[in-house]
Order: structure tokens, then C-alpha cells, then sequence
């Protein structure tokens, strides 16, 4: 992600606000259970071995940009299992030149080629959760229709769960520990990369 400067970690909030949007089962529920701030179910969740869980809750804590280069991050690491890596490379390139331009123009080509890739990969629906942090899911010549606020952590945790389970499945904990790592980095304000996967 480019560089900003140093900020307090953007993997902040109240949980209450998250909690709707993360189907938790009653393990994970009693894990956050006094807990109020999302930093510290993320710690819980962690320690629970809870790890899906935790990535979700993280789709929906950090802001829209650093979400959404987060899955990218995540996409990239496991690009090597892909079946099709040419065409879904073109919507997480999208996705990520977002990231670094948050125009509408690019928002929109995102969609655009998540849409092309027919929605099947991690890499579209990193570029979904780009479209999706805009203030419109209707073309740009009609009335605005927003999206739920929601929706873009919703599109993340979706293609964070697919870069987990791409071609070796058998590696999705250590993947989801790789995620979480990358995704406090970023949270701290760094890149999040994660080298990409050997076969």
C-alpha cells in the first residue's frame, strides 16, 4: 500500500457495530463476551484459535482503502494455486490502482473487471469491496443508490476466505495466520505484503 504516515491502528472501533455482520457461533460469541472494542475481539479471537472469525472481523474494522488492499495482499499470496492467474490478475490490479486513486472513474473499472472475471475469484471480490466503498452501486447517469455500509467488509471477508482455501485448502491456518499478520501491519499503517505462496 502506498506510504502514509504513522497513525493509531485503524483496526479500531466499537465491536457492537461489527458484531451483525461477522456470523459468529456461540463458541465465538462467548470468546468476545465484555469485550467492547474491536482490537481487543480481534486479540480473543486470535487466542481462540478462531481464525476465520478474526478475518472477518477485520474486513469490517479497517477502513474501505486499507480493507480493500488487504485483500488484495491476500489474493497475491495465493496467486500461484490459481487455475487462471492472466484474468484474475486484471481485477486486483484494479482493485489495488483504487487504492492508490480513489476516483470514481476507477472504482467503476474495478467492477468492471470483477464483473469480466465472472465473480469467481478472490482477486473480484477485492475489486467488488472497491466498488462497493463508493457513494453509488447505480451507473454514474442515474440517481444514486448507496451501498449498505457493510458491504465492503462483506466483499473483503469473501475474498479473504477464498485466498484461504485456493488450490491447497490443507493450508488455510497457516494462510489465515499469514493474513493476520499482513492485515495488522497495515492496520499499523505499513504495506501488509505477504510474498507469494511457493507451490
Amino acid at each position: 500500500m502506498p506510504a502514509q504516515p504513522p497513525s493509531r491502528n485503524k483496526i479500531s472501533g466499537e465491536l457492537s457495530r461489527l458484531l451483525p455482520h461477522l456470523q459468529l457461533d456461540a463458541k465465538a460469541t462467548a470468546a468476545l463476551d465484555g469485550c467492547d472494542e474491536a482490537a481487543g475481539a480481534l486479540n480473543r479471537l486470535e487466542e481462540a484459535g478462531l481464525l476465520a472469525e478474526a478475518t472477518r472481523l477485520v474486513a469490517h474494522a479497517l477502513p474501505a482503502r486499507e480493507a480493500v488492499w488487504w485483500a488484495c495482499a491476500c489474493a497475491r499470496h495465493t496467486a500461484s494455486s490459481s487455475t487462471n492467474p492472466e484474468s484474475e490478475s486484471a481485477p486486483r490490479d484494479a482493485a489495488e490502482e483504487w487504492v492508490r486513486r480513489q476516483s470514481d472513474e476507477q472504482r467503476r473499472t474495478a467492477m468492471k473487471e470483477a464483473e469480466k472475471s465472472g465473480f469467481g475469484s478472490p482477486e473480484a471480490w477485492a475489486a467488488v469491496a472497491a466498488f462497493w466503498s463508493g457513494d453509488s452501486m447505480a451507473p454514474p447517469d442515474v440517481p444514486k443508490v448507496p451501498p449498505q455500509p457493510h458491504f465492503t467488509g462483506l466483499a473483503v471477508a469473501g475474498a479473504v476466505a477464498m485466498s484461504a482455501v485456493r488450490g491447497s485448502a490443507v493450508r488455510r491456518e497457516e494462510r489465515l495466520r499469514a493474513f493476520l499478520a499482513s492485515a495488522k501491519d497495515i492496520a499499523a499503517g505499513g504495506a501488509g505484503r505477504i510474498d507469494v505462496e511457493k507451490v
